[in-house]
């Protein structure tokens, strides 16, 4: 195992079997985002997708958490506070933060996997959201806790969320912010699978070995064609599908699945 120099203790990272796993760590806080912390993501995110030893990432919480969202015990200090930053400061702060973090858990030309061992609330489940895929511990409960704090929401819950259950569902989990336990995210079609919570860690680090190890390359084609199929046409589908098919044809990892094909064999791929 390789350990990640984050540069603060709210943030752990290691390196292992091709998955890197970025865990959240204030417990005390259950995970509550602190700048520090978001800062310490947004650049590890950055090395993990230039680190060719990584083939998937993990992003996961320290302690009985995945994470609380703001902390919104320091918004409370910082509305007492003499001097405030101005609006304009607050909402260039917070757009970089956005795209730094959930936007490239978003794009990143690897595969994500949010590994929700507790509850997930606010930035924090928006996060998880940004994430390509969910699992869940089956004693985890995730909210969107806005209304609860009077907040409007961030870091794209209200864009991964209508995609993910529709607009009806979304404004309901949003307007109300009650809490939702795993099973019924998981039959809202909001997290990928659920596990039971002392086995949660040894299923999704199998699952994203797996994804280590597979073709990276397609997968980063993959990644992009399912991100643009959000939001484009048929056409503009079926055009951008079509060359990232044919470059994958090129790829050694293809030719390599093709002649384990015939061999009745499991493919080795390498990535190129």
């Amino acid at each position: 195992m390789r350990e990640l120099g984050t540069g603060t203790p709210d943030l752990v990272g290691t390196v292992e079997g091709g998955v890197a796993v970025l865990t959240m760590s204030r417990p005390e806080r259950r995970n509550a985002l602190s700048p520090q912390m978001l800062t310490a993501l947004a650049e590890q995110l950055v090395a993990v997708e230039a680190d060719p030893e990584v083939g998937c990432v993990v992003l996961t919480g320290a302690g009985k958490a995945f994470c609380a969202g703001g902390d919104v015990k320091r918004f409370a200090a910082a509305g007492e506070e003499p001097v405030r930053p101005s609006f304009e400061e607050r909402l260039t702060r917070q757009r970089e933060g956005h795209r730094r973090t959930a936007l490239k858990l978003y794009e990143l030309r690897k595969p994500t996997i949010a590994m929700i061992n507790g509850a997930a609330a606010g930035a924090g489940f928006s996060l998880a959201l940004a994430c390509d895929l969910r699992y869940a511990a089956d004693s985890a409960v995730l909210t969107t806790a806005f209304a609860k704090v009077g907040l409007a929401g961030d870091y794209g819950g209200t864009w991964f969320l209508t995609r993910l259950v529709g607009t009806a569902k979304a404004r309901e989990l949003y307007y109300f912010s009650d809490r939702i336990g795993a099973a019924q995210a998981e039959r809202l079609g909001i997290v990928n699978g659920v596990f039971e919570a002392d086995k949660l860690r040894e299923q999704v680090l199998d699952l994203a070995r797996r994804l280590a190890t597979g073709p990276a390359v397609a997968y980063r084609y993959m990644k992009e064609n399912l991100n643009r199929a959000v939001t484009g046409s048929l056409a503009e589908t079926l055009d951008i599908e079509a060359v990232h098919h044919q470059r994958t044809f090129d790829t050694d990892d293809h030719r390599e699945a093709a002649a384990a094909f015939v061999d009745k064999r499991e493919p080795r791929f390498t990535g190129r």
